[in-house]
């Protein structure tokens, strides 16, 4: 086989050529993987922030409603006295408005799950108190802290620097990285919850980061792919390309090497081409008349 690639000119200038190539196209790759990647992440966050804008502006708007329908007061659905349930670790409370949410938003939350990179998407209020979490995260209690705390979260105060932050967030689309008690890492994307013009809490968005890190390894696997298939066609064009156009070369081989041992002298070598290939055979030709000269001589 090497002996074979060495031997083969033309094997040696398509591999040549297609190992710049591949240099070529790798750098290409890791470019277009390295900037698709950003977009998507990028993507992911905005479309976050616009889930949580309007999170935040839906939630504000039925507690106002309530108030407005004199389910509660103003002054209860900022009630910050929290009642104690149970016996529980982590410890859940309940406020004077968080039976009336409990049936007003908890549909409305879930309906976000459907986005499948969206891991949680609950009201909190200024302290972190989350009233009403997704259904996903209200199984039944069991008893065993370590499962409750991943399955049931309702009722819980997060004052977490990354929970505090965003319930306390008064700007549109705040970006954190939440290092979650369940052991995930994801991004959280909060914007604030105004009821009556005042600061009520933050609506929180959870996006995945192996969601975002799954959609970068099927853009890599996609980019790797069709490069390595061009690459592929690459090195069979160019080796047909490239033997084609040296072909010529081979016969002027054989040809030189009859003269060399003094054969087909009366062989005319014709002149097919005006590039280096067409200088060779018409200086072979000469060397040919040259030999046929330099017999008569003898004789």
């Amino acid at each position: 086989m090497f002996n074979f690639i060495t031997g083969k000119i033309g094997v040696k200038v398509s591999l040549l050529v297609n190992f710049f190539i591949l240099i070529v196209m790798s750098a290409g790759t890791y470019f277009l993987v390295t900037q698709q990647s950003q977009s998507l992440e990028k993507e992911l966050l905005n479309r976050g922030k616009i889930q949580s804008i309007v999170g935040a502006k839906m939630i504000g708007q039925i507690i106002e409603e309530a108030i407005d329908n004199g389910v509660f007061s103003v002054k209860d659905a900022f009630d910050t006295e929290y009642e104690l349930i149970g016996n529980f670790d982590p410890p859940k409370y309940h406020t004077k408005y968080d039976f009336y949410l409990d049936k007003a938003i908890l549909g409305l939350q879930d309906e976000f799950l459907e986005d499948k990179s969206i891991i949680f998407a609950v009201a909190v209020d200024k302290n972190g108190y989350l009233p009403t979490h997704n259904t996903r995260f209200q199984k039944p209690i069991t008893g065993n802290p370590d499962v409750d705390r991943v399955g049931n979260r309702t009722k819980r105060v997060f004052n977490d620097p990354v929970g505090l932050k965003a319930a306390q967030n008064t700007e549109k689309g705040l970006q954190q990285v939440y290092y979650r008690d369940t052991g995930e890492v994801m991004w959280d994307v909060s914007s604030p919850i105004f009821v009556k013009g005042k600061h009520w809490g933050g609506f929180r968005i959870g996006l995945s980061m192996v969601e975002i890190d799954h959609a970068k390894t099927q853009l890599m696997t996609t980019l790797v792919t069709m490069m390595s298939g061009i690459l592929v066609l690459s090195l069979v064009l160019t080796f047909i390309s490239v033997n084609r156009s040296l072909s010529p070369l081979n016969k002027l081989t054989i040809a030189a090497t009859s003269l060399a041992s003094g054969k087909n002298l009366k062989e005319e070598i014709k002149v097919t081409r005006k590039d280096e290939i067409g200088k060779l055979q018409e200086t072979l030709d000469r060397l040919r008349l040259s030999m046929i000269i330099a017999l008569k001589r003898r004789k």
